[in-house]
């Protein structure tokens, strides 16, 4: 039992972060986000809610300045003052960002963004676990491995929920009459936008997968979709 007490103190540990990060993101959102009013983007919001069968789809610009979207846990959706100042500049179009929320959106529907912050506290456990044994056999270095090799398991996991997003994002494009034409756009200056071209880091250390990768994978969902439509 003693042995394992490291692991369940780290569980424990993973549950109270994920309930403080919950509260404190949430905290956040509510302080430093209005709900978004822009008339050409609240068109392209309707097709989408029209598309989905729903009465409307609520968004949020979110006061910083990184260009990102976001998915809240609570099911929120909000876009960065960041991005939109952007597309009122001219660098990204009413469609572009449109296919931001959609991809947003999907998050939410596959439930990301609830399950990333419960997945914290096993990855915690694991890194713990793996640290214990690992430092037995590479005493000094086993926790920085262990942390290593957590924090692929969570890059791989992250990729994964991207490639389903963007998925549905695709799908939801299409079916609002937008088409994907945007979201490959974005994707083809999105880094240039963010300013971080991912340097020399391999794509499999990334969290997000690399721009070229996820236009290669829309264009696959749309060929897969025409043959089975």
């Amino acid at each position: 039992m003693l042995k394992l007490l490291p692991i369940l103190l780290a569980l424990l540990y993973g549950i109270a972060m994920y309930r403080f990060s919950v509260w404190r993101t949430k905290r956040d959102l509510d302080e430093k986000s209005t709900e978004l009013a822009d008339p050409s983007l609240r068109r392209m919001l309707e097709r989408m809610a029209k598309a989905l069968d729903v009465e409307r789809i609520r968004v949020h610009i979110y006061e910083i300045s990184p260009i990102n979207g976001l998915a809240a846990p609570d099911g929120r959706i909000f876009i960065t003052r960041g991005f939109y100042e952007r597309y009122r500049a001219g660098d990204v179009s009413a469609e572009e960002l449109a296919s931001v929320i959609a991809h947003e959106i999907g998050h939410v529907a596959h439930g990301h963004a609830r399950r990333r912050m419960i997945d914290f506290s096993g990855q915690n456990a694991l890194r713990t676990a793996l640290a214990m044994v690992l430092g037995r056999f590479i005493p000094g270095v086993g926790a920085m491995i262990a942390t290593f090799l957590t924090s692929l398991l969570a890059a791989r996991l992250s990729r994964k929920d991207e490639y389903e997003a963007d998925a549905y994002a695709s799908a939801l494009m299409m079916k609002s009459g937008l088409g994907t034409d945007a979201q490959k756009s974005l994707f083809r200056k999105l880094e240039k936008l963010s300013g971080n071209a991912g340097g020399g880091t391999p794509a499999w250390m990334l969290s997000h997968p690399k721009s070229e990768e996820r236009i290669a994978a829309i264009e696959a969902n749309e060929r897969r979709w025409q043959v089975e439509g």
